[in-house]
């Protein structure tokens, strides 16, 4: 399969891939009859998908309300070197902060979009003043504050 390539899949493949953004744990004997396979041709299958990096790994999600981590922010910050070098530089720092749930580089009127996830304002403005401003190059930054989550879906929506 080419790199990037969608239309490369199947309707097996992308079936495959819509149950199992919908349960990771199915198991390969259920996973076939879901799609309409047999087992053998659907492991088969699987495993194509996993040594293509079309799957690149399972795990668990968590609540994030319940595990006390429901303050969403989104940072937009901008750098003063957009050089190669600062923005390497800068996206390995934010790769060592674990509240950075995601980090987008953006095309626009800023350089990155940051997804932080906290406890509550007080930790958020901690890990803003001791983290994301020290990060390297950064310019300056603006916080949104998420009210509530309308929509968070796993990518087998798309598929």
């Amino acid at each position: 399969m080419s790199q990037n390539d969608f239309s490369d899949l199947d309707r097996f493949d992308r079936a495959i891939l819509r149950v199992l953004a919908g349960d990771g744990r199915i198991s390969v004997t259920d996973l076939a009859r879901e799609i309409g396979l047999s087992k053998s041709p659907t492991q088969a299958r699987l495993r194509r998908l996993e040594r293509d990096g079309v799957i690149t790994g399972y795990r668990a999600l968590f609540d994030p309300i319940r595990l006390g981590l429901d303050h969403v922010s989104f940072v937009e910050v901008r750098l003063h070197d957009t050089r190669e070098a600062a923005l390497a530089a800068f996206n390995a720092a934010v790769a060592k902060i674990p509240e950075i749930e995601q980090a987008h580089l953006i095309a626009g009127n800023f350089d990155y979009l940051l997804k932080v996830r906290t406890q509550n304002m007080a930790d958020y403005r901690r890990v803003l003043a001791e983290q994301i401003s020290t990060l390297p190059h950064v310019s300056n930054t603006s916080t949104y504050v998420a009210m509530q989550a309308v929509k968070e879906n796993a990518l087998g929506d798309v598929i």
